[in-house]
């Protein structure tokens, strides 16, 4: 009797802690265009490996960057059981990226999504302060539906150019977490273009309001930075794709996933090169509430 009954609190004990985890990610994906597929990295190509690399790894839910309307409608047809949310930056509906969140649909359910603009008129598309390109954040209110738990994700794309449009972004931000959110528990994601030395990133891991997963994970894993340039040989010490959370996490794991594929040599028999799926690696993080 006594082994059975260590046994079913083994199992609550295990069961339970399952299911206050979450697998969240953030994944640039790389916009579709004729120079990526001339150079070996079309899209076409490269959306089975992202999706397989999704499944395996088990994303509960994640935001990406730079996918057009196509192609996050691809990928969400690839990927079943998740659904997605997130407008075209350039009119609020399917033209330019999107800042897509995707979320297991039968694990959550959602309560309330928007977006805004990374610019001093946020409620419609507009180019922020110094940036190259217009800029969006796509956020949603969710419900854990196996434990009742709400939370807000947010998905951003900093610009690439414009320092104060970064830095402007990230203080943006942080006002509609603390307006959106209120007290809720959140999580941000996204290429912010910025790696850890940036005033950007300083701004939101010294706001009192968010944390950068990397730096809380018991346990951590990432050789390299986060940009590799479609070259499976490159190394760097930068990280400008990021997850961030408030205190209602602890992070149990953390992870830049380096996973390649590889494709025929031609002209030469038995041959194959390595190549990355995106121009940016997936960020993950295994993270625990209460």
């Amino acid at each position: 009797m006594k082994k059975v009954l260590y046994l079913i609190c083994f199992l609550v004990y295990c069961f339970g802690l399952e299911a206050h985890q979450m697998k969240v990610a953030s994944y640039n994906i790389r916009f579709a265009n004729r120079n990526d597929s001339i150079n070996g990295n079309g899209w076409g190509q490269r959306c089975p490996v992202i999706a397989d690399l999704i499944r395996y790894h088990d994303f509960d839910i994640f935001g990406t960057q730079e996918g057009k309307f196509h192609q996050v409608e691809e990928l969400k047809n690839k990927l079943r059981g998740y659904d997605y949310i997130g407008v075209g930056r350039d009119d609020g509906m399917k033209r330019g990226e999107f800042t897509a969140i995707y979320y297991k649909t039968d694990r959550f359910e959602l309560l309330d999504e928007g977006n805004f603009w990374l610019s001093s008129t946020p409620d419609y598309p507009s180019l922020g302060w110094d940036a190259d390109q217009v800029r969006l954040c796509t956020w949603g209110k969710f419900k854990d539906k196996q434990t009742g738990f709400v939370f807000m994700f947010f998905n951003l794309h900093a610009d690439h150019v414009g320092v104060k449009s970064r830095d402007e972004s990230a203080s943006l931000v942080l006002q509609k977490i603390k307006k959106s959110g209120g007290k809720l528990p959140v999580i941000l994601t996204g290429d912010f273009n910025a790696d850890q030395n940036s005033r950007c990133y300083m701004t939101i891991v010294n706001s009192k309001v968010l944390s950068d997963a990397y730096e809380c994970a018991g346990i951590r894993y990432a050789v390299t930075g986060t940009f590799n340039a479609f070259d499976p040989n490159r190394k760097t010490t930068t990280r400008i794709d990021h997850i961030f959370l408030t205190s209602h996490f602890s992070v149990d794991r953390y992870g830049i996933l380096t996973d390649t594929y590889r494709i025929p040599v031609k002209n030469m028999e038995n041959a194959f090169q390595a190549r990355n799926p995106s121009d940016h690696f997936p960020v993950v993080a295994i993270i625990e509430y209460k």
